[in-house]
């Protein structure tokens, strides 16, 4: 790179990073979205603070992906790879297909030779593994279905990498533009490469590294295990680039051989941090890749462009979704969040341009595109979280809220929202005690699930005026929210507020802050999460460190009452944000001079007291 020093350059990142991530995170777009905006802003097409040799910073910055498919192939045991051969191999599998037939087709509608509609088209297909996970991973999306979902198609396009790079060298084309270029190897000489070196990488990493890591481990020295964890990344990602091949694929094989080895926390461990600041350093990167003079040049070609690749993945996406059942919501996150071209594709448009399958006329504008579909990301995923997912159920596909169950007790003491872990415990507690209930919940999985258990729920919206109605809270004495959708709580207080005010409410919150807004909207009693587990561990923790029983029971009985106290206090108080944290710090000095108060009063007559559990 063109620099002065290297040092002012690492500076100049740190600082954009530092000043976009936080802003980005303030307004609800995550940090990718911070990084690709901070890499925009000091790239050779925006500031130029960066230096003008983006290929070269990218080349660098790739090293955070290949890190990032070592650690996924370290969670990829043969055992798992085949539970999750369902959604892999068919999901990910027709993603794959529907989407590249879909691009191959065009391709040929807009006149192009069916081999460069195939090679643009396959790679098109693609998304960004590194982008979405960490998106999903931020949103806290990444276990659920859609996450599970969305992984398993990543998953599979980073597999089917492998046969691309295979397959491309055999679409070659005598391209005029490429005349010039080096004698290129021929296509079936390239295929059994990759065929040699994986199988290299395999058994290297099942026989070879095994003893090595032993070895290593009996030197007891920690920083030479992270430097051999990373010479096996390096050097698997050099023996790739030697043989023309992706670093990041020789990666990810290597740690699905590593999956089994008893090393493979202690590599996990190691490389992580790694991985997050070059990952990073690739986000900005592929911000900073971005040509806006070509952009300028041709806006509406590269509008156009960008508005097939997204529009076609999304169309593909949504169909998909529903063709295997996800719910509403799960669908429209599935769908947002793999509508973009990924960080392959850079890698994919050059090695099929180095070997004459596309010319410089179609990686020019279709790498501005990707990289743009990449950028747009956390966008089309705020845009998801605001418009679109309120206006979804959050129910399979294969219920929704038109088809509500048929509620035929009718003379309930009480209904229960929700029939999680958390409704269950209470809806058993009110049942095997005599109280005749009634049970709604809006997930067709979870109550299939729960009803093989002998349990009756019924299926629906509780949002629904009608659907209460049926259910009999006209006559009920109490409604229980143990759903645990904030929003939707508190649209459902509010509602049940203004049209049967009679019913007592108690609701299930997330922490402090929503059991405030909950007490604000009239509930009568607000049960917060994980509070009395979490007393119930801090007496431990206490009784750990010499307290007597009696001293922590006491001691955890004093923070309850004095907390729940302070809580009421809160919501009494002005709603502003400036009033919340001067009231939360005089709470919390309150609070200690008040238990060290009511605590010593307590140590004389300490030694009177049984020491009990």
């Amino acid at each position: 790179m063109h620099n002065d020093s290297f040092m002012l350059q690492a500076f100049v990142f740190l600082l954009s990073a530092v000043i976009a991530v936080p802003l980005a995170k303030r307004v609800g777009l995550g940090s990718v979205m911070g990084y690709l905006c901070a890499g925009a802003v000091i790239g050779p097409f925006g500031l130029g603070l960066m230096g003008d040799d983006v290929e070269s910073l990218m080349s660098f910055a790739e090293f955070g992906v290949v890190l990032m498919l070592f650690l996924i192939g370290l969670e990829l045991d043969p055992a798992v790879l085949w539970r999750m051969r369902i959604s892999v191999l068919g999901l990910g599998g027709l993603q794959v297909l529907v989407t590249s037939l879909l691009f191959f087709a065009a391709g040929l509608a807009l006149g192009f030779s069916w081999q460069v509609s195939l090679a643009t088209g396959s790679i098109l297909s693609l998304s960004s593994t590194a982008i979405v996970l960490q998106t999903l991973e931020e949103k806290s999306l990444l276990k659920t279905e859609s996450g599970q979902s969305s992984f398993s198609v990543l998953l599979f396009q980073d597999i089917a990498v492998i046969p691309l790079l295979a397959i491309l060298p055999l679409l070659a084309m005598e391209l005029p533009e490429l005349a010039n270029k080096t004698e290129h190897i021929p296509g079936w000489e390239t295929a059994l490469k990759v065929i040699l070196v994986v199988a290299a990488i395999v058994l290297v990493g099942r026989w070879v590294s095994r003893y090595l890591f032993r070895i290593i481990a009996e030197t007891r020295l920690r920083e030479t295990f992270t430097a051999t964890a990373l010479m096996l990344v390096v050097g698997i990602a050099l023996l790739m680039n030697e043989v023309g091949l992706s670093p990041a694929l020789g990666t990810f094989v290597a740690g699905v051989v590593l999956a089994n080895s008893e090393y493979r926390h202690e590599l996990e461990s190691e490389i992580e941090p790694f991985k997050g600041l070059l990952l990073a350093l690739f986000f900005i990167s592929v911000g900073a890749s971005i040509d806006f003079d070509f952009l300028l040049q041709h806006p509406w070609l590269i509008s156009g462009l960008l508005a097939a690749l997204i529009g076609g993945k999304m169309l593909v996406l949504v169909i998909l979704g529903r063709l295997f059942g996800l719910s509403g919501k799960s669908n429209s996150v599935f769908t947002f969040s793999l509508a973009q071209g990924g960080e392959f594709a850079f890698v994919l448009f050059t090695f099929a341009e180095n070997n004459r399958v596309l010319g410089t006329d179609i990686t020019a504008p279709l790498t501005v595109v990707v990289a743009l579909s990449m950028v747009a990301t956390p966008l089309l995923m705020s845009i998801n979280e605001r418009w679109v997912q309120p206006r979804l159920s959050g129910n399979r596909v294969q219920k929704d809220n038109n088809t509500a169950d048929t509620i035929d007790n009718h003379e309930a003491r009480a209904i229960v929202v929700g029939f999680g872990r958390f409704g269950q415990i209470v809806g058993r507690l009110l049942r095997i005690n005599g109280f005749n209930i009634t049970i709604l919940d809006h997930d067709a999985v979870q109550i299939d699930s729960v009803r093989r258990f002998g349990h009756k729920v019924f299926f629906g919206d509780a949002s629904r005026p009608d659907l209460l109605v049926s259910a009999g809270i006209e006559d009920a004495e109490l409604l229980v929210i143990s759903i645990d959708d904030h929003n939707r709580s508190m649209d459902l207080v509010r509602l049940v507020k203004r049209h049967f005010p009679h019913v007592r409410i108690l609701a299930r919150a997330r922490g402090r802050h929503q059991a405030v807004e909950l007490l604000r909207a009239g509930v009568d009693h607000v049960e917060r999460e994980s509070f009395h587990s979490a007393l119930r561990l801090g007496r431990e923790a206490l009784r750990s460190l010499g307290f007597r029983a009696y001293q922590a029971r006491r001691s955890a009985e004093l923070f309850r009452h004095y907390d729940e106290l302070m809580l009421q206090e809160m919501v009494e108080a002005p709603d502003d944000e400036k009033t919340r944290l001067n009231l939360a710090r005089q709470n919390s000095r309150d609070l200690q001079d008040l238990m060290q108060t009511d605590m010593q009063a307590e140590v004389e007559n300490q030694e009177h007291n049984w020491d009990r559990g």
